[in-house]
């Protein structure tokens, strides 16, 4: 199974760029292509929040129009810069289903790596929450599965990765999450966007992978001095590899210029 991950695209609407620099859509219109042309073919595509820059429904309807071309069905969670109702109503249940409590949970059941999408979404903040109901719905659904490969999606990953500006509003539940997961040793992985970074933790008795932005990189900055900035970048997106072997390897694939590929000699 091969699982390609999209994460904060940040989509403004056409014609204009993001943060007044970054041609944003033009970047995720450079992954689709690329993901189109993955052999084999990706099996789903999974966006881990942050379609939108700026909540807007033109945005969300930008970003619907380029992932519309993709040749795999698509998946979407919401990040801080999203509105859930409005990327519910834009792309519509298959895609973005809201629950009748107004999240975007959900299981997707149909593939060899079972995935449930967490709405990770805090109205009002940039930092994630999960309340203990909605542990409770987790929980319910981690029960009903309990040997088969499973991967969570959300846009917060539940530790700090070292961007000050990532976390400075922490992640409300995260350790009532921790404490869920680590009684679950089928969950292969937690992936997450929102820090704009390629990074793997170790928590919790299971992996938690964030995919870089399609075309803003944050700084690093360990000591947490600086205020977090951003490079462009290339346009980049994960491709998760469940093996026969049961792994789960992951990729990272950048849609370069530069020349190429070549034979060694």
């Amino acid at each position: 199974m091969l699982i390609a991950q999209l994460s904060d695209t940040h989509i403004m609407a056409p014609g204009e760029k993001t943060c007044g620099v970054a041609e944003m859509d033009a970047h995720l219109r450079r992954c689709v292509e690329s993901i189109n042309a993955v052999l084999p073919k990706p099996d789903i595509v999974l966006v881990t929040g942050d379609v939108t820059h700026k909540f807007k429904e033109e945005e969300a309807q930008h970003a619907a129009v380029i992932l519309s071309q993709l040749e795999m069905p698509l998946f979407i969670v919401p990040g801080n810069h999203d509105d859930r109702q409005v990327l519910s109503r834009v792309f519509g249940p298959e895609i973005c289903p809201l629950s009748d409590e107004g999240y975007v949970d959900y299981v997707i059941d149909a593939y060899p790596v079972r995935i449930i999408a967490l709405d990770t979404l805090h109205v009002g903040h940039a930092g994630g929450h999960i309340s203990a109901a909605r542990l409770d719905w987790l929980r319910a659904q981690l029960d009903d599965a309990t040997e088969q490969p499973t991967v969570i999606m959300a846009h917060h990953p539940p530790l700090d990765i070292g961007v000050p500006e990532t976390y400075e509003d922490g992640f409300s539940g995260a350790g009532d999450l921790g404490q869920l997961i680590a009684q679950y040793p089928n969950i292969e992985r937690v992936l997450c966007g929102h820090v704009h970074l390629h990074t793997n933790s170790r928590w919790r008795g299971t992996v938690v992978t964030t995919a870089p932005s399609i075309g803003m990189q944050l700084t690093l900055d360990l000591s947490g001095t600086d205020a977090s900035r951003f490079f462009l970048s290339d346009p980049a997106y994960l491709l998760h590899h469940w093996t026969a072997d049961q792994a789960l390897i992951t990729h990272p694939i950048q849609v370069t210029d530069l020349d190429g590929p070549f034979h060694f000699t």
